[in-house]
Parts: C-alpha cells; structure tokens; sequence
C-alpha cells in the first residue's frame, strides 16, 4: 500500500488478480500454435511429394532420353560395321538403297526418318520419310549439276519415277563434312523441313565409313524425328496440372508437353521457337524466370530445384542438364504449380481459422467485463496524456484501487512535472536542430547534384563504350571478307587479262572461224566483253579499296585495342573520325556539302588514351557539323555560295603541349550560353537531336584524363573554334 497525500490508506489489489486475458491469449495462441505445426508440416510434405514426382518424372525422362537416342547411333554402327566387313558394297548405290528400304520398313516412322551414306567420291545414297509417312529414295552422282534424283518407291522397294533433280555436293554439306572432321561418331544440329501436310524435325547420327583395311570411304548417317518427344511429354504424370520441356542450350525449344506446337511457318520454313517465345504462358514465364535467375541457361551445370513465382503463381520448377557421350547437351525443365499439391493443406487452414475465431471470441465475452474495471483508471490517464500532447502540461490524475495503476498514476503526475520543466529547454534544442538541419540540406543538395552529374556522365560514358565495341566488332567482321575478295580480284584480273590475250592470239592465227564459233562470239558480244570486263574488274577493285579504307577508319576510331595510356599518331584519329562523318560532310539534295580544311603540323605521338580522345573529336566535329546545318536553314542560296560551308582542322606543337583546332564558320554560340556550353544537359538543340552531355563529357576527358584544356571561342553569327591542348608526354 502507499500513502495518499493528506487521505488515509487504500486497499490496492495486484492486477493479476483482476486480469482474466491471458486466459483469452492462451486460448488463442494453443489454437494458433496447433494450426502453424498442422500447416508447416504439410507444407514439408509437400514439398518432399513434389521433390519425389520430380525426381520420378526426371529419371523417366532420362532414360526414355537415353534409350530413343541411342537408337540412331546403334543403326548407324551397325551399318558401318557391315561395311567394314565387306557384307554391303557402298560402291553398288542401288543395292545400298534396297538396304536402307528394308531397315526404314523395320522401324516406326515416328522414330528413324532417314538412312543414308555420302561418299568421299561424292556420291551417296539415302532413304526417307520426308512427310512422315512415305518412303522415299535419294540418289546422288559424284558431280552437280543436276546429279542428284529423288524416286518414289514400289511395295518391293524398286524405283518406279522420278520425283525431283537437284544439284548436290556433299563437300558443301556440314551433314558430311562434320563426322569427316571429328573422326568420331557425332550429332548433327537439329534442323526442320515444312512438307505440305507434315513437320519434318529431326537430328542426324552420323559417324565416319571406313572399308576393311582402315581406309576412309565417306560418313554413314542416321536421322531420327524428335517429334515423338513431345507425345512421350505429354504421358507423364506431371504434364497434367504443369509442363515439361527439353531446351537446347540457347533456349531453343525442343520438345515440350504442351500441345500446342513450339515451331512456327516464316516465310515457307518451319523455325523452332525460343522458350521465352512460347505460346504456351507457364513455359514462357518459367523459362523467363530461369532466364533472370541463372543469368543464362549455359551456367546451369547441375540439377537446380527452385520455387518461383510464375504468372503470380508459386511453382516447383526443376532443371536438369541431359548429356550424352555423342555431344547432345539439353536441359530438361519442369514446372508444377504449388496449388496442386496445397488443397488439402488449405482446407485445413481455414478450418483452424475458424476453430481460432470461436474460441477468440468465447475468451473476449469472459474477459470484457474485467476489462472494464481496469479501463476506466487507464482510460482518465489517457485522457490527461492527450490533453498534454495538446500542449496542456497542468495535468494530474486520480489514484486507483488497482496496485499497479496506482503506481503509474504516482509516475504520471511525476512526469507530468519533469516535462513543464523540460519543455522549455526542448524548443531551444529544437531551433537549434532546425538550423543544423538545414545547413545539411543544403550540402545533400549539393552532393545529389554531383552525384546526378557524375551518373549522367558515366551513362553517356558506358554508350560510347558500347558503340566502340559494335564498331571494332563490325569493323573486323567485315575486313576478313573484303581482303579476301581484294585479294582474290588481282589474281581474277591476271587471269582474265591471260584468257583475252589467248583469245586475241586465237583469232590471230585462226581469222576465220567455224560457224559454231562465229554465231557464240556474236551472242556473247565478244568484242564488248574483251573491252568491258578489264574495267569492270578495275571498278571492283577501286570499290574493295574504297570498302577497306572505311573499315580501317572504323578500327581507328574504336580503337578497343588501345584502351590504355600510349603514343598515338593524332592525324590517324582525326583522319578516321572525318571518314566515318564523311556522309554528313558530302553534299545532300536539301544542303550543299561541307569542305573540310587540314592543316596538320608536324606533331611528335602523343600519349593518350586514343578511344577517348576520338571521342571528343567526334562530338567536336558533330556539333560543327550540326551548326553549320541549322544555319543553312537560316540562309539564301546565294550566301550559301558566298561564303561556303567550311571547317578547319588544325594542328600544332605549342611548347610541351600537342594543340588541335577545329573551327566552323556557322552561326556561331549565343553570347548568353557560351559561358555554359561545358555544363551536363545543356543543349540549344530541338528534343531528339542531342542531350547536351557531348561537351560535358569531352571536357572531362581532356582536363581531367589527359590533364589538357579544352577552351571555345565563338562570334555569334560568324564562326566557333574549339582548342584542345594535351601534354604530349602524359601527366597523369
């Protein structure tokens, strides 16, 4: 008990006497523990069921896998085998043909769709199921053109018409020339053929042919159709709530549980389709979630078991790579939505919720009117705790019989007395804090837009990055093609120019010709030839020339190989920048061209970073060229000529330093921005043709890579100059 001031002493109860909640938080905790267990072990449950289905499902697909592969490569061993024993003569194509008819009759069309040898005298024969269903005969010489014979077939396998004649080189086909090279058995790539009322899909089991004695005599091959993969899908288990699928390594689609074809008809070719690309939504969503969670299907090396959120919709999805020792490397994926599984386990949540909800309720009715004895004491102590946070501090409360809020009564009105003399010291602090608050508002400004700035730059930085890289990749892509064919045109030119002067030596000594002779010559306008094909060939040589100056010019400006700091001839870069603006320089229908002036010095190389200084000479001479279009615009065709489109490039050695000038005779910079040009974002250009961040950006490469200046001078309506200045033995 504790004393009043000037009343005598009360009874104070303990409050756990008077609180009957706890039975209330018991009741509904007991219930609440029970449903959580009930629910986390289903949970486990589920997840050991789908891990099992999966795991199930997994072993089904690789052995199914394992066996139907294997079947293209036994026929094809066999067949190679009874070559090297002399049992069928690769040499007799008919009797060779009437083989492979006998073993297509003993297989399933669903399963080997092609048998067939290529032979290195360039001969061959195979037989097919081209459209699924009929057998047919392929027939080819060592020689095109027209050497290769298609045959429709009797019920005996004999030859009855010919279906097709084409040209065929098995030395131009990868179906031959792939096992020649790996001298070992190997898969071929899956390739498709859109027949009239069937999809030919397939991948070949080719090995190489040798004879008795160990000699090479061609490859053997075997096709089988990968079609059937899809049925096989569509029987498991799990294809009925989910979906299965094969991919090859790109993500291209193989096989899939879906039965809505995964190709589709482009342009009268049968083209497979990405998974990310499916009609089917959960192979889509979950390839794409695999997609972003593995960064690329290429890094998956091991089975993977995940629970991703597909269309919104928990899933178990597993991935397993399927490798076999031919070179196929696939994945196979299943996904399997969480609901299917967590019925059950649903149903038994809401029916706890419930069970909670009751006994909640039956515990609140008891406690309700205990609680009302103690919250009328606690509701006049909240009632004076809002009149102080209204800034009424002259607050007191009355005792109570309850032990524990007569204690937080005697507490309250304490408080109530230290805060009326704090308060006071508190606004002081608080005005205090305001101005330091403020103070470091202004240095976070500050600091964000620096920190906006520097981002900015460092965007526009990583583009030209990019581009560089596009570039030297284009670049060197397309210089192998052209050296060879500017290569090969001196050769053609000596060989050209040797069969005219044979021609011309002919008709020396032969004046008159047969007939025959006569009536080519005139058909073919021999005179013409003679006279035009030596120039045609000299224009294809100026075009190749023209072709590898435009991609040394693109190899200099990338210069992806000279990242770092070294010496670097200048004129080089700008030579190749000008080339690569060389479109925007030469004359349009609506603007007359551009002159450009070089007066290069005699500079020493300068150490630099070359892509980067490329750069800036690109912005430079873009922004000149920008200038000088706009003031066209403004101008007659009269000054036009009067005063030429123009810009001077210029370079000099000014004591230590390399000094580079470029100028324009355009319209000049307002007086009003010249003070900003260098400032992020800052553009008088229309929206679309610039951000503003070129300047900004060269200027950060010159003064603080290389150390340099980069000054402008311009007269508004008469000319803009831009000096860059770089130490030519770098600083930095």
């Amino acid at each position: 008990m504790n004393p009043t001031n000037g009343s005598s002493p009360r009874l104070a109860l303990p409050l756990r006497l008077v609180l009957i909640v706890p039975f209330v938080l018991q009741v509904f905790g007991a219930v609440g523990l029970v449903g959580y267990l009930s629910f986390r072990n289903g949970q486990k449950a589920v997840n050991n069921l789908a891990n099992q289905l999966m795991e199930r499902t997994g072993s089904t697909v690789n052995q199914h896998l394992s066996a139907y592969l294997s079947i293209p490569h036994k026929i094809s061993q066999l067949n190679a085998d009874a070559v090297r024993m002399g049992l069928l003569d690769v040499r007799d194509r008919q009797k060779v043909g009437q083989y492979f008819w006998r073993q297509m009759q003993a297989f399933d069309a669903n399963n080997i769709s092609y048998l067939g040898i290529g032979l290195k005298s360039g001969e061959g024969v195979g037989t097919g199921r081209y459209d699924g269903k009929t057998i047919t005969l392929d027939d080819w010489g060592p020689r095109p053109p027209k050497n290769w014979y298609s045959y429709a077939l009797d019920d005996q396998g004999k030859r009855t018409r010919v279906l097709a004649v084409l040209d065929w080189d098995n030395f131009a086909q990868p179906w031959y020339n792939n096992p020649i090279k790996a001298n070992k058995p190997v898969w071929s790539q899956i390739y498709t053929v859109d027949y009239p009322n069937s999809v030919y899909i397939t991948i070949a089991a080719a090995r190489p042919l040798y004879d008795s004695e160990n000699q090479l005599l061609g490859m053997i091959s075997t096709d089988i159709s990968l079609l059937s993969l899809s049925d096989f899908l569509r029987n498991l288990e799990v294809s009925r709530a989910g979906q299965v699928f094969l991919l090859e390594r790109d993500g291209t689609l193989i096989a899939s549980s879906d039965k809505e074809p995964f190709y589709i008809r482009r342009n009268k070719d049968i083209q497979r389709l990405k998974a990310i690309d499916s009609p089917n939504s959960l192979v889509r969503e979950t390839a794409k979630s695999l997609q972003q969670h593995f960064n690329h299907f290429q890094h998956i090396d091991a089975t993977q078991k995940l629970k991703l959120d597909v269309q919104g919709e928990t899933h178990y999805v597993q991935v397993s790579p399927w490798r076999d020792t031919y070179g196929l490397d696939w994945l196979v994926v299943m996904s399997v939505p969480e609901r299917v599984f967590m019925a059950e386990i649903d149903a038994n949540t809401r029916l706890t919720f419930l069970l909670s909800l009751a006994a909640l309720i039956g515990a609140s009715v008891l406690g309700v009117f205990t609680a009302r004895w103690i919250t009328n004491p606690i509701e006049r102590l909240n009632q004076a705790s809002k009149a102080i946070a209204s800034g009424n501090l002259d607050q007191r409360v009355e005792v109570s019989s309850i032990q524990e809020v007569d204690t937080l009564a005697h507490s309250f009105n304490y408080m109530a007395n230290q805060l009326r003399e704090s308060f006071q010291a508190l606004e002081k602090s608080n005005e205090e804090l305001e101005e330091r608050v403020e103070l470091r508002t202004v240095e976070l400004k500050n600091t964000l837009n620096e920190l906006q700035r520097t981002q900015a730059q460092m965007v526009q930085s990583e583009k030209m990055s990019s581009l560089g890289q596009l570039v030297a990749g284009v670049a060197h892509e397309i210089n192998n093609p052209v050296n060879f064919i500017h290569g090969n045109l001196t050769h053609a030119q000596e060989y050209t120019q040797a069969l005219l002067e044979f021609v011309q030596l002919y008709q020396q000594h032969y004046p008159n010709p047969v007939p025959a002779i006569q009536i080519a010559a005139e058909d073919i306008d021999l005179e013409f030839v003679q006279e035009d094909l030596p120039k045609t060939l000299a224009s294809m040589r100026v075009g190749t020339e023209r072709i590898r100056q435009i991609v040394l010019s693109l190899r200099n400006f990338s210069r992806m190989d000279e990242a770092e700091l070294k010496p670097v001839n200048i004129h080089e870069g700008l030579d190749s920048t000008l080339m690569i603006l060389q479109h925007r320089l030469k004359a349009q229908t609506d603007r007359p061209a551009i002159e450009v002036v070089k007066d290069y010095g005699d500079l020493p190389l300068v150490e630099c970073y070359a892509g980067q200084l490329n750069q800036v000479f690109m912005n430079i001479l873009t922004n000149a060229i920008d200038a000088l279009e706009e003031g066209n615009a403004q101008r007659s065709s009269e000054a036009i000529r009067a005063n030429p489109n123009r810009i001077t490039i210029s370079t000099a050695i000014a004591a230590e330093w390399a000094q580079i000038v470029i100028e324009d005779n355009g319209e000049g910079i307002p007086t009003h921005v010249q003070p900003y040009i260098f400032n992020p974002f800052l553009t008088t250009k229309p929206i679309g043709k610039g951000t503003g961040m070129g300047l900004a950006i060269s200027y950060q490469i010159i003064t603080e890579k290389h150390s340099g200046k980069l000054e402008c001078y311009s007269t508004p309506g008469k000319d803009t100059k831009f000096v860059i200045q770089i130490p030519i033995v770098s600083t930095c």
